[in-house]
């Protein structure tokens, strides 16, 4: 059989040894083997460090994001080959769109975050400019810049495409390199997925390299600009986290591991009610998808009390619906565990649970399988069990398959302590429609989960269920379930930067960050709206008026928009608010004004006005106020894939006293060259 190749260094690495088999979890034959024997680690970390990061940091957040996009659709191109390899992980096909599909959705997610909330540079600017000095001479502003290592993700083996992809995804939008090493198990698949990636030549060199088999020393070369990220077990998270090299040298580290999540059926939910059978669905979806091989599964069913026996009932006619065998085979919907050491666990954590309750469905030691060998494949049953739950077992003990454990409960109390018990949760779910028991225990399970679903008849259709990460929220959990986060959207990406307070003057602020800021130089001259992109620079500015304010105006602007409100309309009442001490201009009158000042309205390279953002009236203006408007060319992103870009502009609108009645930011799109 074949020997998985690492690719290191910029080249396939075959290992110097014959490498440990790997078996088809179905059939039990060899499908290859594997090793890491001979890598240089701490080379491959260097070659990451000195070709990887420098090509990536060359690049702005857009133009990665355009790479993600590409490496995504490429990818999409061969999930037919895909899916057959995730067969022989004991995956039936809906459980390899699950893990495939799942992570080609996150790169593409990842490349529309980067796209839309990043900027088209290679900094990015985190949070406001904060004043330091009363004159305005002396701010500060927070920014983000990549690390200069190399993120290290050592991924577990029940989602071998998906968890490799879920954490380069955000790395690489960092513009930081990888280093992917897949669990033994079902590296085969990872193994593939990364000869696509570099076969298509779309990522730069240096940016992905890949190890098959033990991680050796690798660990002993990381330094402060590394970073690792863990998907696994707690206990091996907890001996990785005691790394000395990662201790020593203050390695930014992420765990995310197994956990006993929950999911809590609520009171009214009572047979017959879309949330009983919402819950006994997902209850047994979570038991059989990747044979319950989820890090996300529901380990603990709450139930109440007098609702045991028939959730009992329920799930069980639902799970004797489950067909087990090879997953290649029509009609299977549940496929194999990983691999008969596997199995072996699962049988071992079940034993511990029945010390504390008994069998609802199912029999841990035998199976029918349908087109397989029901002990030559890793085969087992679904298995609901039904405990006390002042027993400690159900909250300590996770069998990482098939297996999950009906809990009754009398109160909302009770349930949030129980909840609680299990030590910190990556995911957990609330079923019903009663809103205040869904406040009660969201807000009491929230310090002890990550991620919480509130499931009723309203969310059903559009919901992506209890055991499914999203790329734009966070996924982790605290205490047991390894305590960090991945994904989360932008944070994810900011996980892999540096946050830097930098402080000095408005210019060089704006100098630093590429966005003026408000005390920096602004030129004057040509209008900034004749401008094109290629043409127009930070600070470009232009002021214009004054433009008078009329009683007539005000009377006028209320009969136009029928926006009577009293503080424009009735001089009495107006007289009265404390706030303005008589009649005041609309807001709206203000920024239409504001407008018609700085307006060049003939045809030219400004194509859109867009949006406004960060609105704020900050002194009232009467009749007889005079308003002058300074706009400020702020921040300037051209588009990679148009022949324009969007352009952020500073409107500060002022009186005749010379204070500001009105700030905002202005939103245009302006082609790049002259129409």
């Amino acid at each position: 059989m074949a020997l998985l190749r690492s690719y290191v260094s910029g080249e396939w690495h075959t290992a110097t040894d014959d490498g440990v088999p790997l078996h088809d979890a179905a059939t039990g034959e060899e499908v290859a083997r594997i090793s890491s024997a001979g890598v240089d680690f701490a080379a491959a970390l260097e070659y990451g460090r000195r070709v990887g990061g420098p090509a990536l940091r060359e690049l702005t957040f857009h133009q990665r994001a355009a790479l993600l996009k590409a490496l995504a659709s490429h990818l999409r191109e061969h999930r037919e080959e895909l899916y057959a390899l995730s067969a022989k992980t004991g995956a039936t096909l809906g459980d390899s769109k699950f893990d495939i599909d799942g992570g080609f959705g996150t790169l593409f997610a990842y490349s529309s975050k980067g796209k839309r909330e990043m900027p088209n540079d290679t900094v990015y600017v985190d949070g406001n400019v904060e004043q330091l000095s009363k004159g305005g001479t002396f701010v500060a502003q927070h920014i983000c810049t990549p690390l200069r290592g190399v993120a290290i993700q050592i991924n577990a083996f029940n989602f071998p495409v998906w968890g490799p992809l879920e954490k380069l995804a955000p790395a690489f939008l960092a513009g930081v390199p990888s280093l992917i090493k897949p669990a033994s198990q079902t590296a085969y698949l990872t193994a593939r997925l990364v000869e696509l990636i570099i076969e298509s030549g779309i990522l730069p060199e240096g940016s992905v390299q890949f190890v098959a088999g033990s991680v050796g020393d690798l660990l002993d070369h990381v330094t402060a600009q590394d970073l690792v990220s863990f998907t696994g077990s707690a206990s091996t998270a907890r001996k990785l986290r005691a790394h000395p090299a990662i201790v020593r040298n203050a390695v930014r580290f992420t765990a995310e591991a197994d956990s006993l999540n929950c999911s809590i059926l609520g009171p009214d939910a009572k047979p017959g009610t879309t949330e009983f059978d919402l819950y006994v669905k997902q209850l047994v979806t979570e038991m059989t998808v990747k044979a319950g091989q989820k890090c996300t599964a529901i380990r603990r069913a709450f139930v109440p009390a007098e609702l045991l026996d028939d959730v009992a009932a329920a799930a069980s006619a639902r799970l004797a619906k489950t067909t087990v065998g090879n997953p290649a085979s029509e009609g299977v919907r549940m496929g194999a565990l990983a691999s008969l050491e596997q199995r072996e666990e699962v049988r071992r954590s079940l034993k511990a649970l029945l010390d504390a309750g008994s069998v609802v469905f199912g029999d841990p030691e035998t199976v029918e399988v349908v087109d397989a060998d029901a002990q030559r494949g890793a085969f087992i049953s679904p298995v609901l069990l039904k405990a006390d739950p002042e027993r400690s077992e159900p909250h300590e003990v996770e069998a990482f398959g098939p297996v999950s454990t009906l809990l009754p409960y009398t109160s909302v109390e009770e349930v949030v302590e129980l909840a609680a018990r299990g030590g910190g949760s990556l995911a957990g779910s609330i079923v019903s429609a009663d809103k205040e028991f869904v406040r009660d225990v969201v807000l009491g399970t929230a310090p002890y989960h990550g991620r919480l679903l509130v499931l009723d008849a309203e969310d059903a259709k559009e919901s992506t269920g209890h055991g499914s990460p999203m790329p734009q929220l966070v996924h982790g959990g605290p205490g047991r379930a390894g305590g960090g986060e991945e994904m989360g959207g932008v944070r994810g990406v900011l996980h892999h930067m540096q946050r830097t307070a930098v402080q000095g003057s408005p210019a060089a602020l704006s100098a630093v960050t590429g966005r003026w800021v408000a005390g920096a130089p602004r030129e004057e001259g040509v209008h900034p709206f004749r401008k094109s992109l290629a043409e127009l620079k930070i600070g470009d500015s232009v002021v214009a008026g004054p433009r008078p304010v009329t009683r007539a105006d005000i009377d006028h602007f209320a009969e136009f928009t029928g926006d009577t409100f009293y503080a424009h309309t009735d001089p009495e009442a107006a007289a009265a608010n404390p706030l303005f001490g008589g009649i005041v201009a609309h807001g709206y009158l203000i920024v239409s004004f504001a407008a018609g000042l700085f307006v060049s309205p003939e045809p030219g390279p400004v194509l859109a006005n867009y949006g406004l953002e960060n609105l704020r009236f900050l002194t009232p203006v009467k009749a007889g106020d005079e308003l002058t408007v300074t706009l400020t060319a702020k921040q300037i992103t051209p588009r990679i894939d148009q022949d324009y870009g969007e352009v952020r502009w500073d409107a500060d609108v002022t009186n005749s006293e010379g204070e500001s009645v009105a700030k905002y930011d202005v939103l245009t799109l302006v082609a790049k060259e002259q129409p």
